[in-house]
């Protein structure tokens, strides 16, 4: 990942870009997304049970121009490991939860398997979120499978996902080759994993946890366990960091919906569980 000498890089999510370009050149999707929002509204409502394990099967595409982008198999397993660690609440830095929230952290239920991995060369140096990474490695029936590209992106950008609803063709989520997996090219303030773990959640059909509607109080991220904020942290902030009138507690900036560093990211709520499941249920149910 490209970065500016004498500045700390910030994790950048193009997946709001990538959705409003959708939304743009297909006529279908803002409709489709309305309907799919009632239904997984629907099936929130729903007493709550603890769901089902789901296991999701991920086939990873490795695009790649140099030896060092052609990240190795077991940087591919470090990935799908710190998944199943993160989606399983086993990650041990969850204890950095503040108190106020604990009771919200769990199991989401969800895991991964790797189905395969397809490599694939290519003379560009970096990629964007216009999807033509995707085109040099096609989904694999994305019905069933989780299609995960890892390639170098340009502009300090991490990765993005599609929400649910979109065209099957560029179905899946991009990740930066440095922001991918615990090991090998893996560079810190991102070589955790978790930026997969971010982008797999809005593939999940989870928002930005400040709702992605910009620097405003107003917006809404579709749970209702996480408070409002004005918009995205970075790096490591300090607990509480108040926003919105939001005090005393502030911000859930550890959230892996938030933009914080890998480290200071560390639970999903349940009432995002219960989003990602009534999404499994609806419109990714094929998986």
């Amino acid at each position: 990942m490209a970065r500016r000498r004498g500045r700390t890089p910030r994790r950048q999510c193009g997946t709001m870009i990538a959705h409003a370009r959708l939304i743009e050149s297909d006529p279908g999707f803002r409709v489709r997304l309305m309907a799919l929002e009632e239904a997984i509204n629907a099936r929130m409502s729903l007493a709550p049970t603890v769901p089902k394990l789901r296991t999701v099967k991920v086939l990873v595409h490795v695009v790649y121009r140099s030896a060092e982008e052609n990240v190795s198999a077991a940087q591919i397993n470090s990935q799908i490991a710190a998944l199943n660690r993160d989606y399983g609440a086993k990650n041990v830095d969850q204890s950095h939860t503040p108190a106020v929230w604990q009771g919200l952290v769990g199991d989401a239920r969800i895991r991964f398997r790797l189905a395969g991995v397809r490599r694939v060369t290519t003379s560009e140096t970096s990629f964007s979120t216009d999807d033509q990474v995707k085109a040099l490695s096609p989904p694999l029936t994305p019905q069933r499978l989780l299609n995960l590209w890892v390639c170098t992106l340009g502009g300090g950008l991490l990765g993005y996902a599609q929400f649910p609803g979109g065209k099957p063709a560029t179905d899946g989520v991009v990740i930066l080759n440095t922001a991918f997996g615990t090991l090998g090219t893996a560079a810190a303030p991102f070589d955790l994993g978790r930026t997969a773990t971010h982008e797999v959640g809005h593939y999940l059909n989870l928002h930005h946890i400040w709702g992605d509607g910009g620097l405003v109080c107003t917006d809404s991220d579709y749970v209702h366990d996480t408070p409002n904020q004005e918009g995205p942290n970075y790096h490591r902030p300090t607990f509480p960091h108040v926003s919105c009138h939001n005090g005393p507690n502030g911000d859930m900036f550890m959230n892996y919906m938030d933009y914080v560093d890998d480290a200071a990211m560390v639970m999903f709520t349940a009432q995002q569980r219960a989003r990602m499941h009534a999404t499994l249920a609806g419109p990714r149910s094929g998986l």
